[in-house]
């Protein structure tokens, strides 16, 4: 099973936006599947196509059901989501559980039901599993694609055989001790001629909390050529002054 397998339905929509929105987030996370129940806007949609920016092609291959039961006939395992209680005999799971019920082999279905209302019970029943997203109890209901992308990350995590590590584009390579020793004698000095490290009985204290800040903060050489001519440029005009 991968990301291919992984279905995602909306129920009924009502907004073209929320459509397009939802397919972007798709397409973030490498889902190709979208489909459709009786959506309530004219479709194909304009503003749909608009606000999936770049997942267009989400937009125009997903499939139109007039039912969920069709939309969900190939599919072997069903997940409903829903931010209320339910009076219906389904096992209730947390979003950040739910991929635990996910086996090889079978296709999975994610059910989202209309903007204002949700599902109804009666859509829910076809649901192996109903998932809940953990929120503020007195503001529980989200926008249906901010739901839609959390289902989203959690099975692009799922399915990802590999840790993802960022590296920062950043190319100066970090100040050696030396180059960091040769600054703060720099700034000591100014500091001195400036009779700042006063009373002379503190001044092996100060010297220590400055050094401590700067050999904590892993400057980089470019920073150090920065702050020296910060500090050099400071110091001429106080000398002109």
């Amino acid at each position: 099973m991968s990301l291919k397998d992984s279905y995602f339905i909306l129920c009924r929509p009502q907004l073209g936006e929320n459509i397009g929105s939802s397919a972007r987030a798709l397409k973030n996370f490498n889902i190709p599947n979208l489909r459709l129940v009786k959506p309530r806007c004219v479709w194909p949609n304009q503003k749909a196509k608009s606000t999936s920016v770049g997942a267009k092609d989400i937009i125009q291959s997903a499939k139109i059901f007039k039912t969920v039961d069709e939309s969900i006939g190939d599919l072997d395992i069903i997940f409903a989501s829903t931010s209320r209680p339910r009076k219906v005999n389904k096992k209730i799971i947390s979003i950040t559980e739910f991929t635990k019920k996910i086996k090889k082999n079978k296709k999975i279905g994610i059910i989202f039901g209309p903007e204002a209302s949700g599902l109804t019970n009666d859509e829910v029943n076809c649901a192996d599993y109903l998932v809940t997203i953990p929120t503020n109890k007195d503001f529980s209901s989200l926008n249906l694609s901010h739901s839609l992308i959390l289902f989203c990350f959690q099975i692009f995590k799922h399915f990802s055989k590999k840790k993802f590590n960022f590296k920062s584009g950043y190319k100066s390579s970090i100040a050696t001790k030396s180059e960091v020793n040769k600054f703060l004698n720099f700034i000591i000095n100014g500091l001195d001629k400036k009779g700042f490290l006063q009373p002379n009985h503190k001044r092996k204290s100060m010297i220590r909390n400055i050094n401590n800040i700067f050999h904590r903060i892993n400057l980089s050489q470019q920073e150090i050529r920065i702050l020296l001519g910060i500090f050099s440029t400071l110091n001429e005009i106080n000398e002109k002054t």
